[in-house]
């Protein structure tokens, strides 16, 4: 159990603490969790669709309402307000006992109705848990030291697909039993972390700011000055980088058998492959030198956005082959860690106000899943015409997201949260 004393306010040279990287992981955990139900759920979507007779429209609706888009859209819009009106601590206390109960009731389920109910529910737990979560990394995370533990976050987010992928490969001759097992393995993971999250305590920076009369707390003041400046930037980014980090999901399998490699161990392994080289990169380069200046964290942006727009490119000038598809998986796995939502999380946590942060970036989060939900019904279409439409339209997503991520980021490295806030008022 861990202490029940929250980290002090951090001065911008203080180093991380053990106890801030074991309380990051337990808040990161959200992310193993979201990532997690999501592979989850599209793994087993062919299994239910068969046992229960699903047509491609409930199919279709199923995943829209999940933890990718519509469920967790709404989950991330009335968490992040409840995180600040209530304090982080409500929300993430009693938010994964939701999602566990929900993951169990799609492992049991036997009707439509029940897969329905628990992806909504799973959907609403793990989209309100991500936002307060992330907050209360940020709020307690030293100025040199934001990135790093929020780039942690990321590397749970990483994992969680990867431990899925090869358990749902495991325990593929058990068919649907199998992918019940892997739902059971999610539910048992939430309660366990349930359990370690109650020695935590509430973010010092929520006390003292919902304590102060003179703080604006109002939800129209994330639509004022610059404010609604920082929503603008964070939720482009988000937006475009995340279209097309979200499709590659569905993409990959549809790429895999185009060029003949049909089986489920290829598939898996080049799915695993990605997300490995993704934590490497993660780690070696975005927890490295995200928190080290501005020039870094610009130029890690920029490469990190070209890399992922020649991911992409990559299928339109090279041979169709497994080498062309392990390049692009590299690419990408490199450039979304550089370029994508671990720089989103970084941005969210700095560049608004304590009363505000959750709210913004329930907001923003769950704009993101909402349009990827809509988008996803023309991804089957579109990749039904050939992969150059999706390739292009993909690449557009990375330019125009990367683009703004890069011309418009500001310069916040190494500032006390209070100086950032103090600055941009």
């Amino acid at each position: 159990m861990t202490s029940r004393t929250a980290p002090a306010i951090s001065d911008q040279h203080e180093a991380i603490t053990r106890q801030q990287w074991k309380w990051t992981s337990l808040a990161g955990m959200a992310s193993y969790l979201d990532a997690g139900a999501i592979v989850a759920l599209g793994s087993g979507l062919a299994l239910f669709k068969s046992e229960m007779g699903l047509s491609n429209t409930v199919v279709g609706l199923l995943a829209a309402i999940g933890p990718n888009a519509v469920g967790c859209a709404i989950g991330a819009f009335v968490g992040g307000r409840l995180g600040d009106k209530l304090g982080r601590k409500r929300i993430y206390k009693w938010d994964l006992l939701v999602y566990a109960a929900a993951i169990i009731v799609i492992a049991l389920a036997v009707h439509p109705a029940m897969l329905f109910a628990g992806a909504f529910v799973v959907g609403l737990a793990v989209g309100a848990d991500v936002p307060t979560s992330l907050a209360l990394v940020g709020e307690y995370a030293p100025a040199r030291g934001r990135g790093k533990l929020l780039g942690l976050t990321q590397v749970a987010w990483k994992l969680g697909p990867i431990i899925v992928l090869l358990l749902a490969l495991a325990l593929s001759p058990f068919g649907l039993l199998g992918i019940r097992i892997v739902f059971l393995h999610l539910a048992v993971v939430a309660l366990i972390t349930w359990a370690l999250r109650r020695g935590m305590s509430e973010s010092v920076r929520w006390k003292e700011a919902s304590s102060n009369v003179k703080v604006d707390r109002n939800f129209s003041a994330l639509f004022r000055g610059n404010n609604l400046k920082a929503l603008a930037y964070t939720g482009a980014i988000y937006l475009f980088m995340g279209l097309a980090a979200g499709t590659n999901g569905t993409f990959t399998p549809y790429i895999v058998r185009t060029i003949g490699a049909t089986s489920q161990a290829t598939s898996v392994a080049l799915s695993c492959g990605g997300f490995v080289i993704g934590i490497f990169a993660v780690v070696l380069l975005f927890m490295r030198f995200s928190d080290r200046s501005f020039m870094a964290r610009r130029t890690m942006w920029g490469v990190g956005a070209t890399l992922q727009v020649l991911a992409y490119v990559s299928f339109l000038v090279l041979p169709f082959t497994i080498p062309t598809v392990i390049l692009h998986l590299s690419l990408l796995a490199i450039g979304t860690a550089t370029a994508g939502e671990a720089t989103y999380k970084v941005f969210s946590q700095e560049l608004f106000p304590t009363m505000l942060r959750g709210t913004a970036q329930g907001f923003t989060f769950g704009i993101a899943r909402t349009a990827l939900g809509i988008w996803s019904f023309f991804v089957p279409a579109l990749a039904s015409a050939g992969i150059e439409p999706v390739a292009w339209l993909l690449a557009g997503f990375v330019a125009v997201g990367g683009l703004i991520g890069f011309v418009f980021m500001p310069d916040t490295v190494g500032k006390p949260l209070e100086q950032i806030e103090a600055e941009r008022a």
